[in-house]
């Protein structure tokens, strides 16, 4: 859908699903939830579709995981006391890396994808003689 954002036409699902290699129905559901996320707007009619609400280089793959996923926020609410040592530190290296994480997917934007793959796509173009 970034690829499409400038013509500013909705992409049908069967279009993307074919164009991603994803069954149809699991593609419909994951679009209802971007939808509901305000990420992808619907239309309806016989040249509806899907389309980005905004730029592709205004959407964070964090913001969009978040939608899908829900944010991987933990609170402790166990008995402090009967926390063990081992578990701490589990528990410290476990909010680190997912910082870490977070971190990355808060820089990276669709239109980040869209340049990445673009870049692969001209690696992998092959010449015969």
């Amino acid at each position: 859908m970034s690829a499409h954002y400038e013509s500013g036409e909705p992409m049908q699902i069967r279009q993307i699903a074919a164009q991603q290699n994803i069954p149809d129905r699991y593609l419909e559901q994951l679009l209802a939830t971007l939808r509901r996320g305000g990420i992808v707007k619907s239309q309806r009619g016989a040249k509806g579709g899907y389309f980005l609400m905004r730029e592709p280089r205004k959407i964070t793959l964090f913001e969009i995981l978040g939608c899908l996923e829900g944010l991987d926020v933990q609170t402790c609410e166990g008995d402090i006391n009967t926390k063990t040592v081992d578990s701490s530190v589990i528990e410290e290296i476990w909010q680190e890396a997912s910082q870490a994480a977070n971190t990355v997917l808060q820089n990276y934007t669709l239109h980040d994808l869209w340049e990445k793959r673009e870049s692969h796509r001209q690696v992998d173009i092959m010449y015969y003689i």
